[in-house]
């Protein structure tokens, strides 16, 4: 029996996701094992966004954690967990949470990201005047997706360093644009655009700031570095996307799709039940993996279905179970509202996938 193949798979509706404790237990020690110690690591828990997990990291001594949504963060909270970067520049409704959180929850650090002067008016109108928010000044090394450029940064620490209220605790430096495959290359890569937050942090001459870097691809490189904390996300239950693309990162997959044949249309054509809702779509070619197939190509998929055409002659039957491995991972899982757990082959418990839903009001 192959290591994702579930025994009592009857069990389970499908479309599902399955999850393997013990191979995020592999991934974690993996984490570990690159950092050099558990102090170094800030992961980020968008791909998961379960309790259970958060708290297998901290049974093996991690305490820092990042997310992107409010929800994310009191998921963290509930676990237990005690400090918490919340990876967002955050304006609105949102800063109002962030406050609420922070008087709440009095003892738990938590932080939120500024990447503009004009985002230091906000977070005053919002603030007590007895209060104080704790920032990190993310930083935009290329991927110009949120940050502010490495040259503009120190004029931003300034102005915060002036307000008794807005305390910086840190730098949040993501390059989650380096796809590239070798990890020399990567590295070199992760090096020349480091030249200019280098150069910021000289001119801060501050080293009391946490210097939060990387992504689940880029944090093996950071890791040479023992000054920077290292936040990886996906290295958690991983997917055949990083697994295809970078072999040197020793990540298990930890996460797999139950699907069913539901019809078979023509001749070695067969439909799934694991349409758009069901597994990340956003992809041209690959969606998932099937490793019991051999060879086969997508011709179909729409919200409930997925039609594959399998090029060699197969004995593939209506009511027989796949298994997939999703080529992305984190929209996946928050496609599903639970998982399968799986030790030894079997189904021995479900978790809520409890921090993928939004919230929208302050109350």
């Amino acid at each position: 029996m192959e290591w994702y193949e579930i025994e009592n798979v009857d069990n389970i509706l499908s479309p599902a996701i399955a999850i393997y404790p013990n191979r995020i237990h592999h991934n974690i020690r993996e984490m570990l094992r690159i950092a050099g110690s558990n102090y170094r690591l800030r992961t980020h828990v968008k791909t998961y966004k379960m309790p259970q997990i958060v708290k297998m990291q901290m049974d093996a001594g991690i305490s820092k954690f990042k997310c992107s949504t409010i929800v994310e963060a009191e998921m963290l909270i509930d676990a237990g967990c005690m400090n918490i970067l919340l990876a967002m520049p955050t304006v609105g409704p949102a800063q109002k949470m962030i406050l609420n959180l922070k008087r709440q929850n009095t003892s738990t650090s938590i932080s939120a990201l500024i990447d503009h002067p004009s985002q230091i008016k906000f977070w005053k109108e919002v603030l007590n005047q007895d209060e104080s928010i704790d920032l990190f000044i993310d930083i935009n090394v290329g991927m110009s997706r949120t940050g502010i450029d490495p040259e503009k940064a120190e004029n931003l620490y300034q102005f915060l360093v002036a307000e008794s209220q807005l305390k910086v605790r840190g730098l949040h430096v993501y390059d989650g644009h380096n796809r590239v495959n070798d990890f020399n290359e990567r590295k070199n890569q992760v090096d020349k655009e480091f030249e200019s937050v280098n150069k910021l942090l000289n001119e801060i001459n501050d080293d009391t700031l946490e210097i939060v870097c990387g992504g689940s691809v880029t944090f093996p490189c950071h890791a040479l570095d023992q000054k920077r904390t290292l936040s990886p996300g996906t290295t958690l239950l991983w997917d055949a996307g990083y697994g295809t693309n970078f072999p040197d990162i020793k990540m298990k997959n930890a996460a797999v799709l139950i699907t069913r044949v539901i019809s078979k249309p023509g001749n070695n054509r067969i439909c799934l039940d694991l349409g758009h809702k069901s597994v990340a779509s956003e992809m041209q070619n690959q969606r998932v993996v099937f490793p019991q197939l051999d060879d086969y190509e997508r011709v179909g998929h729409s919200e409930e279905h997925l039609v594959l055409q399998l090029n060699n002659r197969s004995k593939i039957n209506i009511g027989d179970v796949l298994y997939g491995i999703p080529w992305h991972i984190c929209p996946t899982i928050a496609l599903h509202s639970e998982v399968a757990v799986i030790q030894s082959n079997k189904v021995v418990d479900f978790w809520a996938v409890t921090a993928r839903h939004r919230k929208y009001r302050l109350a």
